[in-house]
């Protein structure tokens, strides 16, 4: 009998809506590749969660954040084959940005190459599990709701979209 191994991954999101859009990076590596993502990542040595979904958001969007307030932390788990792991289990920290500075840029290009490649916005009707990670759609949940849902999230298979 073959036993889970599991990799664990934390990180701070933020959630950027307006007129019944949101803004999503092209996710270019992990999990979540050739879908869209929220701007969001781990966080530096000694940053606190409201700096690094600052940070994040800055390098993956062009955009400062001037105003944002933590939502919750959900929990994805799922299959994933990586590395010698079979399951990934993505702690997610979610932020409203509700205010900022700036044009989302759609090309960014400290990250070709790299996990993600710019960003763009995308209608919530449009946003899906074919197309989509798991924190996009708790995002569009967000916005369709008004009001974030704290609850973990379990997929019991996941496909890699390399």
């Amino acid at each position: 009998m073959s036993q889970k191994k599991v990799h664990f991954a934390f990180g701070v999101y933020g959630i950027i809506a307006a007129d019944n859009k949101l803004l999503v990076i092209n996710k270019n590596g992990g999990p979540y590749i050739n879908r869209y993502d929220l701007p969001g990542g781990s966080l530096d040595e000694g940053e606190s969660l409201s700096q690094a979904v600052a940070r994040e958001v800055k390098e993956e969007t062009g955009l400062k954040v001037l105003d944002s307030k933590q939502l919750g932390t959900i929990s994805f788990s799922y299959p994933w084959n990586y590395q010698h792991f079979t399951w990934n289990n993505h702690v997610c920290v979610f932020y409203s940005i509700d205010d900022y500075l700036g044009t989302p840029k759609m090309k960014v290009s400290q990250f070709v190459g790299q996990d993600s490649t710019g960003s763009q916005w995308i209608d919530v009707e449009d946003l899906n599990l074919e197309n989509s990670s798991p924190l996009v759609l708790k995002a569009k949940e967000y916005i369709l709701m008004k009001k974030f849902i704290a609850t973990d999230s379990k997929y019991s298979h996941w496909d890699v979209l390399a």
